[in-house]
């Protein structure tokens, strides 16, 4: 899975760091070179630096469940951008490796009388480091909880995921040649999981090696249900093994492929600021502020199944991608549903606009229902 793959990235590089730590406090003691200081004293401030990294420790993972707690109980419980923000876990790592080198040069030092004024000067001079990697990581922290900064990282999210995965609209479209007979399907077997990442590379070498063309036909962010079907083999021969590798499934969804999920975290939130418990208008209209725009980016691009092709030019992988109307489902039809707000009514007609302004003529029909629908609760309440 995606998650247990970067825990195992975050305990690797935490590994790395306690390793140059061990291997740091055991070379430095053995400099000669530069002033000498008293052992003792030198000691004394390396342990006092080391034992004091504990309380920084304690302070990283207060931060972290302070912040998805937060996010969880604010935003939405999907939102889970700071958790898996590689600075937290950096720094983790960087205290831990400073920790075992403070601790190291103090037993490596043992009873010299002297040792090199190299030792403390490194140890304060990563214990700098240490203080810039816990300040970014508050402010990190601070932005997380902060709506209008959770938004905007949001939809940067969301743009990033659609540069990926849909090109931008060109006047013509490429021609495409038609797929050999079809030859077998592949089923999903086991409890329902959500389809976090499609192992492009080993898919591609896989139908390669046996000359055949895989269509995956759930996308990215789809819950795998049992005996579903999750692809098709054209043209041959498959083993079912060899397409289930290339599929990373997980608990929950992750902005790695997944092209809705950024309309699904905003619409989130401007639904959760609808609720009777919160009504907040406010936030609902921001967030249908990011929406609006990603939806704009949305209708300027090709929609289509994305194709992928072999070192020679063969097309071998083929993805089923949301469309169009996915998107507007997504991000507008809930909250128009749970809108009653005058402010929400009003902006979110006005966001609609917006888009069809920039949306391709084939794409406005299933704009102007929602527009009808919207002009038509705005005039029931005599708004402007």
């Amino acid at each position: 899975m995606v998650r247990t793959r970067r825990r195992v990235r975050a305990g690797l590089a935490q590994l790395v760091f306690v390793l140059v730590g061990l291997g740091t406090g055991l070379v430095v003691p053995r400099i000669a070179r530069g002033p000498r200081l008293s052992s003792a004293q030198v000691i004394d401030t390396l342990l006092a630096i080391g034992l004091g990294l504990l309380g920084a420790v304690a302070v990283i993972f207060s931060l972290l469940f302070l912040v998805v707690q937060w996010v969880t109980t604010t935003f939405t419980p999907r939102l889970m951008l700071f958790r898996d923000d590689p600075i937290v876990w950096r720094t983790f790592g960087f205290a831990l490796g400073l920790a075992v080198f403070c601790v190291t040069a103090a037993l490596a030092i043992g009873k010299q009388p002297e040792v090199s004024a190299v030792v403390p000067l490194l140890a304060m001079l990563l214990l700098l480091v240490q203080v810039a990697l816990l300040q970014t990581l508050l402010l990190r922290a601070f932005a997380a909880i902060q709506l209008a900064p959770a938004l905007s990282s949001i939809a940067a999210r969301g743009r990033a995921v659609l540069d990926a995965v849909y090109p931008v609209r060109s006047a013509v479209s490429p021609a495409r040649s038609p797929l050999p007979p079809p030859h077998m399907s592949v089923g999903w077997r086991h409890p329902p999981m959500v389809l976090q990442r499609i192992e492009v590379d080993r898919l591609i070498d896989a139908a390669t090696a046996a000359d055949v063309v895989i269509v995956v036909r759930q996308s990215p962010g789809a819950t795998l249900h049992r005996n579903s079907r999750v692809a098709e083999i054209y043209g041959g021969k498959l083993a079912e093994a060899s397409v289930l590798r290339g599929l990373i499934v997980g608990n929950e969804r992750t902005f790695e492929q997944d092209p809705l999920l950024a309309f699904r975290l905003l619409a989130d939130i401007a639904l959760r600021a609808l609720s009777s418990a919160v009504n907040d208008p406010a936030t609902a209209v921001q967030a249908c502020d990011q929406l609006g725009d990603l939806l704009a980016s949305t209708a300027a691009r090709r929609l289509d199944p994305l194709r992928l092709t072999d070192h020679d030019g063969v097309e071998r992988l083929v993805v089923d991608l949301p469309g169009w109307e996915a998107f507007i489902r997504t991000g507008v039809d809930d909250i128009a549903n749970a809108a009653n707000s005058p402010m929400v009514v009003t902006g979110l007609r006005d966001m609609l606009r917006r888009v069809r302004d920039r949306a391709d003529p084939g794409r406005t029909e299933l704009i102007d229902r929602r527009l009808t629908w919207l002009d038509a609760r705005v005039a029931e309440r005599n708004l402007p």
